[in-house]
């Protein structure tokens, strides 16, 4: 059932015709919605930042999340909202929830749950990624996803929870799964905001990294939809279908019955006007190997358009068949309105980790450019049955690296090279989709994958603007070594991740997550990091540049003294902010800049890539960045955190950092005009 989309005709389709239904972007000078709106663009139309004054650009108020939780948050995630002149975002370490003036950000109120060991057992602590807010025009709802998976609706004004919202305010997500699921141990949360469309609350799933799960049962990741105002569940979506469901025969044997994950951990878009929900489904248990699920195994890695009143299965679209690379979709998928070859098309943009943008008609799940089936290399674990072929974009241009070759290596210096090349021959490498294999100390240690297992793009996305029908889209360029080990008496699955170590040192297997370096620098070239505009009506690249910084560690590494370094980028998953003036994106890592130890928030000219200015930060973003317009002044908010950069730490290096999470908010000066 390679690709099979199923299309139901009904009324809620025809009637649109081809009208243009996207939102677009966020309106009224807030920000309501974790990527500012429904179709998840990060577009803005404001304009007064812009590439004459963004260097002007001063922190108007900062806010530590430090003492919000009892440990300090060093990976601070959120995207806040603003609303009515009201910042709300989650915060600290124990997830509260906090309400902040937005031209001053002082604290209005705060929410906290402290769940004891429901959280220490949640697979998704900390911060998370933000909230959702609901407003009918008499009643104002902040809906939140605690780190034990309730969801709790809370008072926009007073942050009080709403009596009258399933029990006292919560809803527990545990219970209505149509499982059974242990109340503390059940291993299931969600980092990702809920979606508020419609007085429909749209519920996603998430797991702990399948990479060496203990047991190959695992919690489903099933979609549910509830009622904004009671917290009645409404319908519940079936990422693993029951024996009697479409797909159920992409499960071979009874696997279907105790595999699980294939949930959505990232964000869900909506069209309102089609009524559509649109699902990026991650793959099943586990990430790297599938001798327990043979079989394509619907709908993993697959975009499920769902009826956002009854979650009924629209079409689907599956992007890779039985899944052993942890390829799962990273990001929500962009609603956008395109026009090809003179033809309006309700497009559905989904950035993956792959590097390719799959573009579909959002109507019909049909590919705008096509989606060809390819024969792709065989695995040879035992046990393993890989797919014979492999969905392959043919349009747009990959926007990263795919693949591991001689060519993707280090060249500073022909030593450097030589050594990668030495490096690398103990490895498999080869193009995207070349199969994990069993690690073997004499070779191959693992298979080499490009981009790495976080991509690519990852959660944050991309963005569109309406405007010029251009997307922006920040990717990692990197390696993962993917090599097998058997599970032994860390799991009962024949194989989970690892790569063996000298046998002479008589030592258990590792993680499997030591990329290999050369002196510590990068096996690769640069850049590291990247930022691509497409043109989303012909799918060409208008232009690429790397993003961020060169590290220190690569500036001042002794191998590469003398040596004139360009700009490297570097690997990030904080994402981009579009307005109507400009392309905004932080730094990610700690580096010396002109003001000291820190990153740069940069902005670039949305039509070359060309940077236009940069304000110094006092730590890494970390979350995506919005901006609003309150009193005639726009305001950049982002979230900041962090240690030292890890992607670096082969490097030997005395600066270490440890930064609390903040949220910045930026704006110009009181001396200029502001209309």
């Amino acid at each position: 059932m390679k690709n099979k989309i199923i299309i139901f005709v009904a009324a809620i389709f025809t009637s649109y015709g081809a009208a243009y239904s996207a939102e677009s972007g966020a309106t009224n000078g807030e920000w309501r919605t974790y990527a500012g709106d429904l179709s998840n663009t990060r577009y803005a139309p404001l304009e007064q930042i812009n590439n004459e004054n963004f260097n002007d650009l001063e922190l108007a108020w900062s806010f530590d999340t430090t003492a919000f939780g009892p440990t300090p948050e060093y990976n601070f995630q959120s995207t806040p909202l603003m609303v009515n002149g009201v910042i709300y975002s989650t915060v600290g370490s124990r997830r509260a929830v906090v309400a902040l003036d937005a031209v001053t950000g002082e604290l209005l109120w705060m929410h906290r749950e402290n769940e004891g060991e429901r959280a220490a057992a949640s697979p998704r602590r900390l911060s998370g990624r933000g909230l959702a807010y609901w407003n009918d025009g008499n009643d104002a709802r902040i809906i939140y996803i605690t780190q034990g998976y309730r969801l709790i609706s809370l008072d926009a004004v007073t942050g009080r929870p709403v009596s009258d919202f399933a029990e006292n305010g919560v809803a527990d997500l545990k219970l209505e799964s149509d499982q059974e699921m242990d109340l503390i141990t059940g291993s299931i949360g969600l980092h990702a905001t809920p979606i508020v469309t419609k007085d429909v609350i749209i519920i996603g799933a998430a797991h702990l990294g399948g990479s060496q799960p203990a047991s190959r049962r695992n919690e489903k990741g099933y979609i549910r939809g509830y009622d904004v105002r009671t917290g009645e569940r409404l319908w519940i979506f079936h990422t693993i279908p029951l024996s009697n469901e479409f797909g159920a025969d992409t499960w071979e044997g009874d696997s279907a019955s105790y595999t699980g994950n294939t949930g959505v951990w990232t964000q869900i878009s909506v069209d309102e006007e089609l009524g559509l929900v649109y699902l990026p489904v991650e793959q099943p248990t586990n990430d790297y190997y599938g001798g327990h699920r043979l079989g394509d195994g619907l709908f993993g890695e697959s975009i499920v358009a769902v009826d956002l009143y009854t979650g009924e299965r629209r079409w689907h679209y599956q992007l890779v068949h039985h899944g052993i690379w942890d390829f799962d979709i990273p990001s929500a998928p962009v609603i956008a309105d395109i026009e090809v070859d003179g033809r309006q098309i309700q497009a559905l943009i989904q950035p993956s980790k792959q590097g390719w943008l799959y573009v579909f008609d959002r109507v019909t799940g049909e590919p705008v450019w096509p989606i060809e089936e390819r024969p792709v290399e065989k695995s040879n674990v035992p046990g393993e049955v890989s797919s014979p072929t492999q969905p392959f974009v043919t349009w747009p241009p990959p926007f990263d690296v795919q693949g591991v070759s001689h060519d993707d290596l280090i060249d500073f210096t022909p030593e450097l090279r030589a050594q990668a090349i030495d490096i690398i021959s103990r490895y498999k490498i080869g193009p995207l989709f070349t199969p994990p294999v069993v690690s073997r100390w004499e070779g191959p240690l693992a298979t080499l994958m490009m981009p790495s297992t976080v991509g690519g793009a990852n959660w944050a996305g991309g963005s569109f603007d309406p405007e010029t029908n251009m997307f922006y889209i920040q990717s990692s360029t990197a390696v993962s070594p993917l090599g097998l080990v058997p599970g032994g008496d860390q799991s009962d699955m024949d194989w989970i991740r690892g790569m063996v170590t000298d046998p002479a040192l008589g030592g258990p297997p590792d993680n499997g997550r030591q990329v290999p370096t050369v002196q510590g620098l990068p096996i690769t070239k640069p850049p590291y990091g990247r930022i691509t505009a497409f043109d989303m009506n012909t799918g060409n690249i208008a232009w690429q540049i790397p993003h961020g910084a060169t590290p220190d560690e690569i500036l001042n590494h002794p191998a590469l003294e003398g040596i004139n370094i360009p700009r490297t980028g570097r690997p990030g998953r904080g994402g981009v902010l579009t307005t109507s003036t400009l392309l905004i994106s932080g730094e990610h890592g700690f580096a010396t800049t002109p003001n000291g130890r820190g990153a740069m928030l940069r902005a670039y000219n949305k039509t070359n890539g060309n940077e236009v200015g940069a304000v110094y930060m006092p730590a890494p973003q970390t979350g995506a960045p919005m901006t609003y317009m309150l009193d005639g002044k726009q305001y950049v908010v982002l979230a900041v955190s962090g240690t030292s950069d890890r992607r670096f730490r082969n490097i030997q290096s005395s600066l270490e950092e440890n930064f609390s999470g903040k949220l910045l908010a930026y704006t110009l000066p009181e001396g200029y005009i502001h209309e």
